[in-house]
C-alpha cells in the first residue's frame, strides 16, 4: 500500500535522508489530518446549529389540501407532538412545516385536546390557519347529570334525545362531501351485545353488567363531562374510548376505591348516586343518600318515583296509584333494595354523596318548595304533615 504521507513508515527501516527532513515530512501530514478533522467537525456543529436554531430548508407541500382527513390531537399533547402527528396523517410534508407556521401564532399553543378535520397535503400556513379555526374541531359529545342512555318521549310529544342518540349525533362527519354518522341503533345493538370487557367496562362493574337488563347495562357508567367521539369509527370502538375515559373520571371520584367503607359494592354505590342525582338539588344530595342509607339498613323499600318513571321511561316527577301499582325490577314501591342498574349518569357530587352521606335518622322527605327544595323528616307523621303542606301550596 503507498504510504505518501509517511504516516505507517517503519521507523527502523533504513532511510539515507537526514533525519530532521523526515521529522518534517511527518509533522506536515500530521497537521494535514488535524486540519481535515476540524473541518469536518466544524461543519458538523455548523450542520447541528442550522437544525436546532431552525436554519435551513423543511419539506413543505404548496397548497391548501387535498381529500378530508381526520387527526386526534391527544390530552397534554405538545405542540411538536400535533406537528408530528400531521405529518404522519399526510397533513403536513413535514413536521417543521407547521411549528415554523404557528410560532409566532399564540393560538397554536392553545390548541385542545380532540378530533380535527384537516386535509392531506397542506402546507404548514395552511394547516397552521385550519387547525386554529374553532369550526376545524369536531364537537364533542356532552353528558349532564341525570342523562339517560334512550331517548324519553314526554306526553306533549316532544323527545328527549338519550346518550346513545346524542352519541351518534357526535359522531357525524362530512368527508369529501358524504356525512358519515354511527346510527343509534348501531350503538344500541353494541351496547345490548358487545362483550363487557370489549367495550372498556371496568372489571369492577362487569359482574352487574352481566346480570342485568340488556337494554340498561350501560346505564350509569357515562358519567356527565365531554368526551371526544372519533368521526368514523365502529359503534363498539367508540362506546369503549367513551367508557373508558369515563372509568377513569370515576377512578378520580373514588369509584371504585373510596367505596370500601360504604357497605356497598363499587356499582351499588354508584346505583344510589344514579337515585341521589334523580331525587334531589344538589343541595340536598347529603341528606337524600342519608335517607337511602338508612332505609337500606332497615330493609325499608326505597319507594321512589324516578325508578318508576325510569322503569317506564317517562320523564315525569310523580307517579299515579297504576304506576306504582306496576310490577318490575325498577318499581322501588314493591321490589326491595336497590334496582338493578343506575337510572342515569351521576354527577361528581352525587357520587360525593353517595360515598359519604350525611350522618342522621332521616328517613323520608318530600320536594316541599317549588324551587325542588326537599324537606327531611325522621319519621312518618311529621312526613305526612309536610307532603300535606306542599300539596296545599301547590308545589305538586
Amino acid at each position: 500500500m503507498s504510504d505518501d504521507l509517511g504516516l505507517f513508515e517503519d521507523p527502523d527501516a533504513r532511510d539515507d535522508r537526514p533525519r530532521s527532513g523526515r521529522r518534517r515530512k511527518r509533522k506536515t501530514a500530521l497537521w494535514v489530518v488535524v486540519a481535515l478533522v476540524l473541518a469536518v467537525g466544524g461543519f458538523g456543529a455548523y450542520y447541528g446549529y442550522q437544525t436546532l436554531s431552525g436554519i435551513g430548508s423543511y419539506e413543505d407541500f404548496p397548497g391548501a389540501g387535498d381529500t378530508d382527513v381526520v387527526v386526534e390531537v391527544k390530552d397534554g399533547d405538545l405542540v411538536s407532538s400535533i406537528a408530528t402527528t400531521l405529518q404522519q396523517s399526510g397533513v403536513v410534508a413535514s413536521a417543521r412545516a407547521f411549528t415554523e407556521a404557528g410560532k409566532d401564532d399564540a393560538r397554536v399553543t392553545a390548541i385542545q385536546p380532540g378530533f380535527y378535520l384537516m386535509k392531506t397535503k397542506m402546507s404548514g400556513t395552511a394547516a397552521v390557519t385550519r387547525m386554529v379555526d374553532p369550526k376545524t374541531k369536531v364537537v364533542p359529545l356532552e353528558i349532564k347529570g341525570g342523562n339517560v342512555l334512550h331517548d324519553i318521549t314526554a306526553i306533549d310529544g316532544k323527545t328527549t334525545k338519550g346518550i346513545l342518540s346524542m352519541m351518534s349525533d357526535a359522531s357525524c362527519v362530512e368527508l369529501d362531501g358524504a356525512k358519515k354518522c354511527v346510527t343509534t341503533q348501531e350503538l344500541r345493538t353494541a351496547a345490548e351485545t358487545a362483550d363487557p370487557a370489549a367495550l372498556g367496562i371496568p372489571e369492577w362493574a362487569r359482574a352487574d353488567v352481566a346480570k342485568a337488563p340488556k337494554e340498561h347495562r350501560l346505564e350509569g357508567l357515562i358519567v356527565p363531562g365531554k368526551y371526544s367521539v372519533k368521526p368514523g369509527a365502529s359503534a363498539p370502538d367508540i362506546l369503549k374510548a367513551v367508557i373508558q375515559t369515563s372509568a377513569t373520571r370515576l377512578q378520580g371520584y373514588g369509584i371504585p376505591s373510596g367505596t370500601k367503607d360504604t357497605g356497598f359494592r363499587p356499582y351499588e354505590v354508584l346505583v344510589i348516586a344514579s337515585l341521589v342525582e334523580k331525587e334531589g338539588l344538589e343541595k340536598d344530595f347529603g341528606k337524600v343518600s342519608e335517607v337511602i342509607y338508612n332505609r337500606l339498613k332497615i330493609s325499608q323499600i326505597l319507594q321512589f318515583d324516578s325508578t318508576v318513571n325510569y322503569g317506564l321511561d317517562r320523564p315525569t316527577i310523580t307517579t299515579s296509584d297504576e304506576d306504582r301499582q306496576k310490577s318490575g325490577p325498577y318499581n322501588t314501591y314493591s321490589s326491595p333494595g336497590l334496582p338493578p342498574t343506575p337510572i342515569g349518569s351521576p354527577s361528581q357530587a352525587a357520587l360525593k354523596a353517595a360515598i359519604t352521606p350525611e350522618k342522621g335518622d332521616l328517613l323520608y322527605f318530600v320536594v316541599c318548595q317549588k324551587d325542588g327544595t326537599s324537606c327531611f323528616s325522621t319519621n312518618l307523621t311529621d312526613h305526612e304533615k309536610l307532603v300535606a303542606k306542599a300539596h296545599a301550596e301547590g308545589v305538586f
